[in-house]
C-alpha cells in the first residue's frame, strides 16, 4: 500500500449557497463539532502520516492564512492565494509544485466525514495501483441527510465508476476526498478548470476507481445543512435516541 506523504486541500470557493454564514467567512473556517472544517481534513490528513499540505484560498483569503499560522504542524502548510478563481482541478494544478510527482490526496475544504473501522484515507490508499490515475471516495446517497439529486456515479464490482445516464438515478455521490496521481492532471489545460474534466479522461482510459465509505459523511453545501450535522453530532456524544446515527 502506498502512503503519501503530500496533500492538498480546497480551500478557494466562494460557497455561495452557504450565505449568510460565509458573507463574512470562509466556508472551511466554519465550525462543526467545536473546530473548523479545515481543521478536521487537516487533521484527518496528520493521522494519516500527511506531512506537507498545499492550501488555496481566495474568499477571505487573509483569514485562511491567518488561521493557518496559529496551527503548530504536522502537516506543515503552504498556503496558495488565487487572484482568480482557478476551480478544483486548475487549483490542484497549479500546486503541483508543492505537491510532488508522487500520489497525494485533495480534500475538499468542506469535505467532513468519520472513519469506520478502517480509516478513509488509508481505504484510499489501498486501493491505490500502478494502473490507476485516481481513487475517489464517495458515499451512498441513501445515507445523507441532505438532497443529493439524481447522485454522482455508479459502481460495478470492482470499484469502476461511471457517470449517470440522464434522468437515471445513481446510488453514489462523490465525498470530496481523492487519491491522485499528477500524471491525472499531465493533459489538462493552464488556468481555471473542473477536476470533473479529468476524471472524465481517466475514465474514458478505465482508470479511475472508487471506494465506498465506511464511517459517517455530512453533506454541507447549506446552512441547514450544518446546524442539522452539529445536531447529529451532539447527538452521538449524548446518546439521544431520536437520532440513528449514534
Amino acid at each position: 500500500m502506498i502512503a503519501p506523504h503530500s496533500a492538498m486541500v480546497l480551500a478557494a470557493g466562494l460557497a455561495t449557497r452557504m450565505r449568510p454564514l460565509t458573507d463574512s467567512t470562509a466556508k472551511p473556517l466554519l465550525t462543526l463539532g467545536g473546530r473548523t472544517l479545515l481543521d478536521h481534513a487537516l487533521d484527518h490528513l496528520a493521522c494519516a502520516g500527511v506531512t506537507t499540505v498545499a492550501v488555496n484560498a481566495h474568499w477571505q483569503a487573509d483569514a485562511v492564512a491567518a488561521h493557518l499560522a496559529h496551527r503548530k504542524p504536522p502537516p506543515r502548510t503552504v498556503l496558495l492565494r488565487e487572484d482568480h478563481l482557478l476551480e478544483t482541478g486548475g487549483g490542484v494544478r497549479a500546486a503541483l509544485a508543492v505537491l510532488g510527482t508522487d500520489p497525494f490526496f485533495v480534500v475538499n475544504g468542506d469535505a467532513f466525514w468519520l472513519n469506520g473501522p478502517i480509516p478513509a484515507l488509508h481505504r484510499l490508499a489501498a486501493a491505490f495501483g500502478d494502473a490507476i490515475d485516481g481513487v475517489l471516495l464517495v458515499q451512498r446517497t441513501a445515507h445523507v441527510h441532505a438532497d443529493v439529486g439524481y447522485g454522482d456515479f455508479a459502481l460495478d464490482k470492482w470499484g469502476t465508476p461511471r457517470r449517470r445516464n440522464e434522468r437515471e438515478v445513481v446510488p453514489y455521490i462523490f465525498a470530496g476526498v481523492q487519491l491522485i496521481h499528477p500524471r491525472l492532471l499531465a493533459a489538462m489545460p493552464d488556468g481555471a478548470f473542473s477536476m470533473n474534466r479529468a476524471w472524465d479522461s481517466a475514465l474514458a482510459a478505465g482508470r479511475l476507481r472508487a471506494v465506498v465509505h465506511d464511517g459517517i459523511w455530512f453533506h454541507l453545501s447549506t446552512p441547514p445543512d450544518l446546524a442539522e450535522a452539529e445536531q447529529i453530532l451532539e447527538a452521538r456524544v449524548t446518546g439521544d435516541a431520536r437520532w440513528p446515527w449514534r
